[in-house]
């Protein structure tokens, strides 16, 4: 059966309101008209074949992405400053400006990822940053590596916004804690085996050729190979997935009724924009976001600051894999903790910090000469990332809207930039070698975030106090039209959870915690 759009009105005949198929989201094309419940068995085994079909690579991106992102960090160990004549202020400008370009080109990448297939578009922008990737490793000077950088920043927007319109299209509220915090986890791995790589990287011996040259090319490589898989490969909705049979892509969509979110809608609409600009947790999220990622910097000048507590360039390509491990760990046990126990994503993502806090401790008060000490305290201060982590699946799972969502993302994503392209202009010469002014600063970020937490959550649950208390609303029937293999005309009813309403515009949605 086909679909045809009808105007917004009033069917005084039929007791319901017609909407355009403009209006209402892409998954009420394939679950209108549905009566029957789903049965768990059912939507457990489809979730099993999104799971098999999804995850893989979603986890090779995220992996791919975070060590293509910090090869920088990779190759000052390698040599790279040296060869290109890096000043330090240079240096801490190339980890700078890819933030900047991620920053300018985030909302652009946020309306492309609305308005074409999500795995397309994403799947260009890894074969670009890819080729980016590898010209590094031709690039001479400072000006060089600026331009390619630049281009990383632009195409990498798309990676982590992506995914969470993917993980909102495939996934119960509940499942995307879990699936976000895996996927997210990678950047953990990709530390371990970027070390690795780096590790191989320096006993590579050619002519003309330096270990942070073959960086370059082996992870541009991967990145490549890659892109190509993600185009054949990886779906852009559940509406429209190659490893989904039709009836199976209409249980899909019906498994996530319970979000009221919907799956997507193609269609800009102003008014959601206007209401994402204006809605008091969109700019508590985003505060969280930058000031949580001032010190992510930290990525890029490990290998320098391990380097400076005394231990050789091969030593430290070998203990830079250490934080990888801390993050996986971190991360696994956060968001599996906040699922187990319903409503406690600001608690669990507050604790964390704690960790972090004994960190910067330890790093400012032992003794230059305690090398074991410093390291640990080194290595606690990555152990708050779950707060981020949690904080990216709680902001999808508390607003509905696909161009509300699409806004909220664009803004937590660019605070997130704003906060990676301060931080490395903490670390001065000056500074050298305790640091205690970024330390200081990273103290004070990780003492403000858990409490956004918190406030974040007390926000959330007077408004669904106040939800609560209001009577309920006259059930509305909304219906499409669809004309059927014989010519008639029929209206379908449409549940108002694929209304693509906001989670202002939608009185009956309740925030999770």
């Amino acid at each position: 059966m086909s679909l045809e759009s009808s105007g917004v009105l009033k069917d005084h005949k039929h007791a319901g309101v017609s909407v355009s198929t403009k209006d209402v989201d892409t998954g009420a094309q394939l679950v209108a008209g549905l009566t029957s419940i789903l049965d768990p068995d059912e939507a457990l085994r489809i979730r099993k074949k999104i799971d098999r079909h999804i995850m893989p690579l979603m986890c090779a991106l995220y992996w791919v992405q975070f060590m293509d992102k910090t090869t920088l960090g990779s190759a000052a160990i390698l040599g790279i400053q040296e060869a290109t004549h890096l000043t330090t202020n240079e240096y801490n400008w190339l980890g700078t400006v890819f933030y900047l370009s991620y920053l300018v080109f985030e909302y652009p990448q946020n309306l492309a990822l609305q308005r074409f297939p999500v795995g397309k578009w994403m799947s260009i922008n890894i074969f670009v940053w890819g080729v980016a990737l590898a010209c590094h490793a031709a690039c001479k000077n400072f000006a060089g590596l600026l331009v390619v950088r630049l281009l990383l920043g632009v195409c990498e927007g798309s990676i982590t916004a992506g995914f969470l319109i993917v993980s909102s299209m495939f996934y119960t509220r509940t499942e995307q804690t879990l699936r976000v915090g895996y996927w997210f986890l990678m950047n953990g791995t990709a530390q371990i085996i970027s070390g690795f790589i780096s590790f191989g990287a320096l006993h590579i011996n050619t002519k003309g050729f330096q270990p942070w040259q073959w960086l370059m090319i082996i992870t541009g490589s991967i990145t490549f190979i890659l892109a190509i898989s993600f185009w054949f490969l990886f779906p852009d909705s559940p509406t429209n997935a190659w490893f989904l049979t039709p009836d199976e892509r209409a249980k899909a969509v019906q498994r996530i009724k319970e979000n009221q979110t919907g799956v997507e809608n193609k269609h800009f609409k102003m008014d959601q924009l206007i209401e994402a600009l204006t809605d008091p947790k969109t700019w508590l999220f985003a505060l969280f976001s930058a000031l949580d990622n001032v010190p992510n910097s930290l990525t890029n000048q490990q290998t320098l600051i391990l380097a400076s507590f005394g231990f050789s360039a091969l030593q430290t390509t070998l203990l830079s894999c250490v934080p990888g491990i801390i993050e996986i760990l971190a991360i696994f046990t956060g968001v599996r903790l906040a699922a187990r126990r319903p409503n406690s994503r600001a608690y669990v993502g507050a604790i964390y910090f704690v960790p972090a806090w004994l960190g910067i401790l330890l790093v400012n008060l032992l003794p230059w000469s305690n090398r074991t000490g410093l390291l640990i305290g080194q290595y606690l201060t990555g152990v708050s990332v779950p707060g981020f982590v949690l904080s990216l699946s709680w902001l999808n799972s508390v607003t509905a809207g696909h161009t509300k969502k699409v806004a909220t993302n664009a803004i937590m994503l660019s605070a997130y930039c704003i906060g990676n392209s301060a931080g490395p202009f903490m670390w001065k010469t000056q500074y050298k070698p305790r640091n205690h002014v970024p330390w200081a600063v990273i103290g004070a970020c990780y003492v403000v975030c858990p409490v956004l937490l918190l406030i974040i959550r007390a926000v959330l649950v007077r408004e669904n106090k106040i939800r609560d208390a209001e009577p309920a609303d006259e059930e509305e029937e909304y219906v499409i039209e669809r004309i059927t293999e014989d010519g008639k005309r029929v209206e379908i009813k449409v549940d108002k959870e694929f209304l693509d309403l906001t989670d202002r515009q939608n009185r009956d949605f309740r925030y999770v915690l």
